[in-house]
């Protein structure tokens, strides 16, 4: 059995068991930093961004995902800095656990588009960047608190990177010689969360490819990741030991004027960056879930070997209707760069309306439906995921616990009844009130099906969804007006028998509560950019 299985079920039992290493605490003082540094060198200032703000709709309109546009080096810049930069910095009072940190400097708090887990940002982001680009053919490094690029390695290697989808299963040319690789550096997540650091982070690999996605088609452009490939060949390229650092995603970029990726000549990164934390741990259970989920990295499955995990039909209960989604006029821009966590700030006196739910539960679909490559030549998503949504303050909506029915827009009734309680005891931190949030949205997922029918790998699929999902669902109701957050310290056990999941092999993984907010508290953002 795929000690993915074995990991996954830690997990699930970690607000009961916990996981090793017991009672860990971690030495803020040694914290890591949240970016890499490479010190000695230059960086390259990327363009201003694209002008105007894209449209919040066009972003989650329905369609087949095909774009016309290539990318140019202003709109690389501009969906870097609005999913993965410094936006603003903000201090603000409520009820998160870092009041006490936040007022320094060193551990300031800096808005960005994109979600992550604990706050934390432990993705890497580097552009190999082919003779198409109006850099120096190489591999690139996005310094995202400079808004910059730094020159990891001149010379053109996207044919390694090319080669390396090929050998995950990618069909003939990938038509294009600019990609962007995603890594995860497990210590700048793990010094806070130990072994469970390595399921929030492959979420953040979620997160950021939603951004990407709905950035890029608000532009008529496309993106589409690719999570199977040879990541020791890109592990190397990058010069990362893979004990410390994986790759979890490529990104092709279709690019304006584009050309096919050169033929592969084999080079590494000889760069490192430089550590703040004087002491580097390992831990026993990421090592072995990383080692387990790299296996089978080049042996992409079918899109047909996943119909057995399919998410599961919403039943027969009373239907409701939610009405249409309404995106408003929003900006995707806009929404993004408001995007925050509403830590203790829901209030029940205003309830959500029905079109505001409905609005939140089309974008979750959007964030499930995310397409990549596994999805068929339509790009139509995978159908793994399905919405649970318990409803507090929902107006014409009695409380209970519903099936979200995205054919139809509507709710199918599993129990009635108040939840307030359930779920306010079964949250294990201080910070949210969810009795008062209107709406917990509940992602569930087959998930050891996913593995056994994907491989090890499979559990990396099913939490880039269900990221995917979280940033869907916090862009979506940052443009409505609608206060959002996302969680991961909760019972899932009991969520999971409340649900009567136990026998159909579905997992919550996530929960994302939605609804309005009391006055704001004093607080200070000042923007970057």
């Amino acid at each position: 059995m795929a000690f993915a299985h074995e990991y996954l079920d830690a997990v699930l039992h970690r607000g009961r068991d916990g996981m090793p290493p017991r009672n860990f605490q971690p030495d803020w003082a040694d914290a890591p930093r949240q970016t890499k540094l490479y010190r000695d060198l230059d960086t390259i200032e990327l363009p201003a961004a694209v002008d105007g703000d894209a449209s919040l709709r066009a972003a989650f309109a329905a369609g087949d995902g095909t774009a016309a546009g290539g990318f140019t080096l202003q709109s690389l810049s501009g969906m870097l800095l609005e999913s993965y930069g410094r936006l603003a910095r903000r201090i603000e009072i409520n009820a998160n656990d870092d009041l006490d940190k936040v007022q320094s400097y060193r551990s300031a708090k800096f808005a960005r588009g994109t979600a992550s887990g604990g706050g934390l940002y432990p993705v890497s982001i580097y552009w190999v960047a082919g003779p198409s680009a109006p850099v120096t053919p190489g591999v690139y490094y996005y310094n995202s608190p400079q808004h910059g690029i730094q020159r990891l390695l001149t010379g053109d290697v996207s044919g390694q990177v090319a080669q390396a989808l090929r050998a995950g299963g990618a069909d003939g040319d990938t038509g294009t010689d600019q990609f962007l690789l995603l890594g995860l550096k497990f210590w700048q997540n793990a010094f806070k969360y130990n072994s469970f650091s390595y399921h929030a982070t492959t979420m953040d690999i979620g997160t950021v490819v939603q951004t990407w996605r709905l950035w890029a088609r608000a532009r008529n452009l496309d993106i589409r990741p690719a999570f199977w490939f040879d990541e020791d060949r890109l592990g190397e390229l990058i010069g990362v030991d893979p004990d410390d650092e994986g790759v979890f995603a490529v990104v092709p970029l279709a690019w304006d004027g584009g050309r096919s990726a050169s033929s592969p000549v084999r080079s590494r990164v000889r760069h490192t960056d430089e550590e703040r934390s004087r002491t580097v741990l390992r831990f026993e259970l990421l090592q072995a879930i990383h080692a387990d989920t790299r296996t089978g990295a080049d042996e992409r499955p079918a899109p047909e070997a996943l119909a057995p995990a399919t998410a599961l039909p919403a039943g027969d209960g009373q239907r409701l209707p939610l009405g249409p989604a309404d995106f408003g006029a929003a900006g995707l821009s806009t929404a993004l760069r408001g995007r925050r966590s509403s830590f203790g700030e829901f209030s029940a006196l205003k309830k959500l309306t029905r079109t505001e739910l409905s609005t939140v539960l089309a974008a979750a679909e959007t964030g499930a439906a995310l397409p990549c490559d596994l999805s068929t030549a339509d790009g139509q998503g995978l159908g793994l995921v399905r919405f649970h949504v318990f409803v507090n303050h929902v107006e014409g909506v009695e409380p209970g616990v519903y099936a979200y029915v995205p054919d139809t827009g509507e709710l199918a009734l599993l129990k009635a009844g108040s939840y307030g309680t359930f779920l306010q005891r079964n949250y294990f931190l201080n910070n949210y009130n969810l009795e008062q949030a209107a709406a917990v949205v509940v992602p569930v997922v087959r998930g050891d099906a996913v593995i056994d029918a994907a491989g090890p790998r499979g559990y990396r699929l099913v939490n880039a969804l269900v990221g995917s999902v979280a940033q869907a669902v916090y862009t979506a109701s940052s443009g409505i007006g609608v206060g959002c957050g996302a969680a991961l310290g909760f019972d899932n056990i009991s969520y999971m028998e409340e649900l009567g999941a136990a026998g159909s092999g579905e997992q919550p993984l996530l929960i994302l509560m939605v609804g309005h907010e009391r006055g704001r508290y004093a607080g200070c953002r000042f923007e970057n950019s």
